[in-house]
């Protein structure tokens, strides 16, 4: 087993990093460990073409912005995204938050 400092990797590759196949060794899975400073705002959020994923806000809420506009995604809430799906979020404090994906292939 081996572990990840997971917070020390995002602050280290611009505030998000990504956990996958190039760690693991596997294409089954991956997760982001994203932190937005206070106030920050327009970090891209998309699975990828054959992809989805799981955005979980963990440390305080995100506003998402969508086609269909803003939705405020409260911490400790999650949201499903589709690999044709894509949005920015920001985060609407001054303190930083947390935010983890996890995902797959889809198998259609």
């Amino acid at each position: 087993m081996k572990l990840f400092d997971l917070e020390h990797l995002a602050l280290t590759q611009g505030g998000e990093y990504v956990l996958g196949s190039k760690d693991l060794h596997s294409s089954v899975c991956y997760l982001t460990y994203g932190i937005l400073k206070g106030s920050e705002e327009g970090r891209l959020v998309k699975a990828g073409k054959g992809y989805e994923e799981i955005l979980c806000a963990v440390g305080g809420p995100l506003v998402m912005h969508t086609d269909r506009g803003k939705v405020t995604l409260p911490r400790g809430n999650a949201v499903h995204v589709r690999d044709d799906d894509s949005f920015l979020i920001s985060n609407p404090s001054r303190e930083p938050v947390v935010y983890v994906t996890a995902g797959g292939p889809t198998f259609r």
